[in-house]
């Protein structure tokens, strides 16, 4: 089953419609217009279940060395949700997803910029 179609997202206060662009059996790519937003929603079978959401954020920027050059520049963040094939209900992997991003969004995401920045 698909999710809607089209997704959005909000960066920086901006919201991206990310309409549908790919889809096979077990993955869906959305982007935006000008390809500078992508998500992957996919799906992994195994020995285990593997359940990603990935978000690919690109510009233009100036380059480091040459201030005078814009060059591309690119980012992503995902995460990955790895349950066995049995033993955990959906309710209960959305629990333990919900408290990973409460956490990481607490405190105006203090612990998520400690994170960005380096520390372990």
């Amino acid at each position: 089953m698909a999710l809607a179609d089209p997704q959005s997202v909000v960066i920086s206060g901006t919201t991206h419609s990310l309409p549908r662009v790919g889809m096979n059996g077990t993955a869906s790519t959305y982007r935006n217009a000008d390809g500078t937003v992508t998500e992957v929603i996919s799906h992994a079978y195994g020995r285990r279940n593997r359940r990603s959401a990935r978000i690919n954020f690109s510009k233009v920027a100036p380059d480091p060395l040459f201030p005078a050059q814009n060059v591309p520049h690119s980012m992503s963040a995902y995460i990955v949700v790895d349950i066995p094939k049995v033993g955990f209900t959906i309710a209960e992997q959305k629990a333990v997803v919900d408290g990973l991003i409460a956490q990481l969004n607490a405190t105006s995401g203090a612990l998520l910029t400690k994170i960005l920045g380096g520390e372990s």
